[in-house]
């Protein structure tokens, strides 16, 4: 429950960040209308560094356990309502998003490998779909808070409150009641020496050792094991869309005259969908299989995508906002579960790291994609053109390099 308390508060913590401060880039931050590649660059920095603390999470958290690493990443957010609330110019706002990528990138991956670190192999889909799904509630819930608190309160002294709040309060948390989970990892490596213990053994990677070097690892997961390289290509371009969502949806649905908290609503309803849905479609993968969710997660949300400028109205866009959702939630916990699937227990917490390095390295190069497309197309509709193609293709690519990697529906010969 703690480590569920956790990540929703992780959601939180990004989801401040999400509705108020791109909406109001231009009134209250000074970027110029029309500056596509000035507004996108606080989430290209974002990427980049999440994507980098991924990877270094993953290692760290083999040596220095779990709790140390998540404790880490909250230290490094207490100084980010504070940024945001004295901010004189939108490199100010860029410098806290840097911030916000090292806190999300240690403390999300930390609360996903404990989770795994004590869960077995045919409840992983159903654990990170719960992991998931607290996590982007949160997301959901900080937006639509945050819009409210900004228009009673104002937008900087609404964000300082609240995620002061947020921070303090998990910061706390995570020194006083989280159980450090790496004890159990060493024990389930025991167990994978002990002979007969394992009916159904996955297909791990054939091509590394027990113990592999950073680079072994990077190299396994990017181009040496085609299951895996498929699956952190996926995890990229899947954030296109989250890059779409957090800088052009706002912007877009402000410039339509929806309110503050009209937006807050409308990208939560995608928020929402995203993670309930992940609690059903987590379990249903542990019997149905990762593959499939997977492909068809990402063409369904690329179609809710290329949905939302085509129409107008808030149920309209409420509507697109719920199938983008729909389609998140049936690829997001299961590729990751997938990677899990085949990762060995010695090397999980590094696999984890790369995947999610590459995944969020998604954040950076989707909005560097967003911002060359609509100063190119003259427009943001031509950002959604952008990421619905980018996500049929990835999908397509999915499905034929992809296979099934569920150790009961899929095993080890």
């Amino acid at each position: 429950m703690q480590q569920l308390l956790q990540v929703l508060l992780v959601g939180l913590t990004i989801g401040m960040m999400r509705n108020v401060v791109p909406a109001l880039a231009e009134s209250e931050f000074g970027v110029p209308r029309g500056s596509f590649m000035l507004l996108v660059a606080f989430v290209v920095a974002f990427g980049f560094v999440k994507g980098a603390m991924n990877f270094v999470a993953g290692r760290m958290a083999e040596k220095l356990g779990r709790k140390r690493v998540l404790l880490l990443g909250w230290v490094v957010a207490l100084p980010i309502p504070p940024l945001v609330y004295f901010a004189t110019s939108w490199s100010w706002v860029v410098f806290a998003t840097i911030l916000l990528g090292v806190n999300q990138g240690l403390t999300w991956s930390m609360t996903q490998t404990a989770k795994l670190d004590i869960t077995r192999a045919d409840q992983r889909g159903l654990v990170i779909g719960l992991n998931e799904f607290s996590g982007y509630v949160g997301v959901a819930l900080a937006g639509i808070m945050t819009g409210y608190l900004a228009s009673m309160l104002g937008p900087r002294q609404g964000l300082l409150w609240f995620g002061s709040v947020v921070i303090g309060l998990a910061t706390i948390l995570a020194w006083l009641a989280i159980t450090e989970t790496l004890p159990w990892a060493r024990d389930e490596v025991k167990r994978h020496t002990s002979p007969g213990t394992q009916a159904l053994r996955p297909k791990y990677p054939a091509v590394v050792g027990p113990q592999p070097t950073t680079a072994e690892m990077f190299a396994l997961m990017t181009w040496r094991d085609r299951r895996m390289a498929v699956l952190c290509q996926a995890g990229m371009v899947e954030k296109f869309v989250d890059a779409l969502v957090w800088v052009f949806w706002p912007v877009y649905l402000h410039q339509r005259g929806v309110s503050l908290p009209g937006i807050g609503w409308i990208v939560g309803v995608y928020g929402f969908t995203w993670g309930a849905a992940q609690f059903f479609t987590g379990k249903l993968s542990d019997h149905l299989g990762r593959h499939l969710l997977n492909t068809l997660g990402m063409w369904i949300c690329g179609g809710g995508v290329a949905l939302l400028p085509l129409g107008s109205g808030s149920m309209w866009w409420s509507t697109a906002a719920a199938i983008a959702g729909l389609g998140m939630a049936m690829l997001y916990p299961n590729l990751s579960a997938a990677v899990a699937d085949i990762a060995h227990p010695n090397w999980r917490a590094s696999a984890i790291g790369i995947y999610r390095f590459w995944r969020d390295l998604g954040y950076g190069i989707g909005a560097l994609g967003l911002g060359i497309t609509a100063a190119l197309g003259g427009n943001i509709e031509s950002a959604f053109w952008f990421v619905a193609g980018t996500m049929f293709l990835s999908g397509l690519l999915l499905y034929l390099w992809g296979e099934e990697t569920h150790p009961r529906l899929n095993p080890a010969r």
